[in-house]
């Protein structure tokens, strides 16, 4: 039985119902699975929507100017709305992952949400620490801190937080296929700090959390040199990086050689969540300009891990 996946369609006056109405259309996320909306509906009627295509759940909004695609407190409100419908329905039991189209934090602010983003929302919503990650073919990276002032990282990285994303990283590589992944942590400092020269964290922080995932039997390796790191990777010589801060891993990833874009899901939570890695692009919304092509990917990586958490 095809798995049924909601997909949220993210910012109305962005390119959400656009991206998602054009991967509904695509013959291979319609084998892949049985997929449902929740968005606005004019947004997504305007994005070429019909029943046809699959069921709506409707989240609507007011006031929306389409003439002017920007972040508003509307568009944020309908948004926000639509991940809370999500995540109540996902506790059902009735779907088997959740696909979300791009939200604009500037409008969730502006709509008062109680967290500035998904990853952030969903942590609030199941009071537990979940992993970010992304994958593109055999590339997998994952986040021990995620939206971050790079001036706060040192104080941020403790052992305890490295330990309980690498343990993560590790249980979402399993859930790919991999029954013995192997991980590369990624070095804060450059030159691994060069014996603490350059910078402490290393040594005080990193490879004391090394020490202990080792002992636990997890087979993790560093913390590496980040250009050295990802070099590793790309040669096929560890199964996932574990970087720690968001451009440690994007940066490279976007420009990696490999087919297809990356998909950005998040690990740990009650349920499957999946979603494309680029914004709302609200400079070419409602201009039939949007690449549907990670918003595809990501729902067919959905429809992939929620089969397989079926078989086993």
């Amino acid at each position: 039985m095809k798995p049924f996946i909601l997909i949220t369609a993210g910012d109305p006056l962005g390119i959400g119902p656009e991206i998602a109405v054009k991967a509904l259309k695509s013959a291979a996320v319609r084998r892949a699975c049985r997929p449902f909306v929740a968005g606005d509906t004019a947004a997504l009627k305007r994005a070429g929507w019909t029943p046809s295509l699959c069921p709506l759940l409707p989240v609507d909004a007011r006031g929306l100017d389409f003439t002017k695609p920007r972040p508003t407190a509307a568009g944020g409100e309908a948004s926000l709305k639509a991940v809370l419908l999500a995540a109540k329905l996902l506790e059902s039991g009735f779907f088997d992952a959740l696909v979300t189209a791009p939200v604009s934090k500037e409008a969730w602010a502006l709509a008062g949400a109680p967290a500035p983003a998904h990853t952030d929302l969903f942590r609030l919503l199941e009071k537990r620490e979940p992993l970010m990650l992304f994958s593109r073919g055999r590339v997998n990276a994952a986040l021990v801190t995620e939206h971050a002032p790079l001036k706060d990282l040192s104080s941020l990285l403790t052992k305890e937080l490295v330990k309980e994303k690498a343990l993560l990283f590790a249980s979402a590589l399993k859930a790919l296929g991999l029954k013995s992944p192997h991980i590369s942590l990624c070095a804060l400092n450059p030159h691994s700090g060069d014996g603490g020269v350059i910078g402490k964290e290393e040594i005080k922080t990193l490879l004391p959390a090394l020490r202990d995932l080792k002992k636990a039997g997890l087979k993790i390796d560093g913390p590496l040199p980040s250009d050295s790191a990802w070099a590793a990777h790309l040669a096929g010589k560890s199964d996932g990086l574990l970087c720690l801060y968001h451009d440690q891993a994007l940066a490279p990833l976007k420009i990696a050689p490999g087919k297809g874009p990356a998909v950005h899901w998040t690990w740990g939570l009650s349920f499957i969540r999946t979603s494309p890695t680029h914004g709302t692009a609200f400079d070419i919304a409602w201009k039939n300009k949007a690449d549907p092509s990670g918003m595809t990917a990501a729902i067919i990586f959905a429809a992939g891990l929620a089969s397989r958490r079926k078989k086993i």
